[in-house]
């Protein structure tokens, strides 16, 4: 069956019109999503509060980064496709690269930066989700955060839409440094792979001004990051609230167990 190509005029003027681009990445990434929520369902003791505070629409999502794997387990807080700006290391790795390109996740360049914040900004004004880990790198693993890059006020302010701050905590002695050769390049990961994984929703932060205003965009990010490090205190308090309520099961328990985790997982995710 021939299939009929679509002029550029049409889609333009069709506004639920969706490119076979588009309609394979988020294909794409809706499967990779069903994966990553049974696996952290199976993998993980998730606890999430105050994910209702979440608005529909074009929002970032600004977290705090405990973890390498918190841009795979920041997709679980939302059904909907998150466009995550991830530094470009990730996306040299084979396989892992094109699937997170396929996902519609934002390459951030070491050197340069603004080709991946125009990006994101497109994100944002196409209605999309964007996620961001403004401090750049992972955080200490004190639990304090880092002195965070101004991108998440530009991109806000410049935008006009909410910041959901999000506060993310887990135990650190879950936490297995995996070091990767990537173009001749040793590079460590700090990977969680199991345990308590807790992320605090806060309230949507809204911000307008000048975005050439360097004084005032720094204020914005410290406003925003102060929101996320006190939530994240939040899912560290839960954290340590369930370490003390937690039944310490023996090892032979084990194989019964996994399968109820599973199962577990399979159901949450349909």
């Amino acid at each position: 069956m021939a299939i009929r190509q679509v002029p550029a005029f049409e889609a333009h003027r069709n506004p639920h019109f969706i490119s076979p681009k588009t309609l394979i990445k988020k294909t794409w990434y809706h499967f990779g999503r069903l994966g990553v929520d049974v696996f952290s369902k199976l993998a993980f003791d998730m606890d999430i509060a105050g994910q209702e505070k979440i608005p529909s629409g074009a929002k970032i999502l600004a977290a705090n980064h405990p973890s390498t794997s918190d841009p795979i387990l920041l997709t679980t807080l939302l059904r909907e496709q998150i466009s995550i700006l991830i530094l470009e290391t990730l996306f040299k790795i084979p396989v892992v690269g094109k699937s997170l390109e396929l996902c519609g996740h934002i390459r951030v360049a070491c050197e340069d930066g603004k080709p991946a914040m125009e990006q994101a900004i497109r994100v944002l004004m196409s209605g999309r989700t964007l996620g961001i880990f403004p401090e750049g790198v992972i955080s200490p693993a004190d639990g304090s955060i880092l002195h965070a890059h101004t991108g998440v006020a530009r991109l806000a302010i410049r935008s006009g839409v909410p910041v959901i701050p999000v506060g993310i905590a887990l135990d650190p002695r879950c936490i297995k440094r995996i070091h990767t050769r990537i173009e001749g390049n040793l590079e460590v990961g700090n990977w969680t792979m199991h345990g308590m994984y807790a992320m605090t929703v806060g309230e949507p932060l809204v911000f307008s001004g000048d975005v050439e205003d360097r004084k005032y965009v720094r204020a914005v990010t410290e406003q925003i990051m102060d929101r996320v490090m006190v939530l994240s205190w939040e899912s560290a308090a839960r954290i340590r609230a369930a370490q003390k309520r937690t039944v310490s099961y023996p090892f032979w328990m084990a194989p019964i167990r996994l399968p109820i985790r599973l199962l577990r997982g399979v159901l949450g995710s349909i």
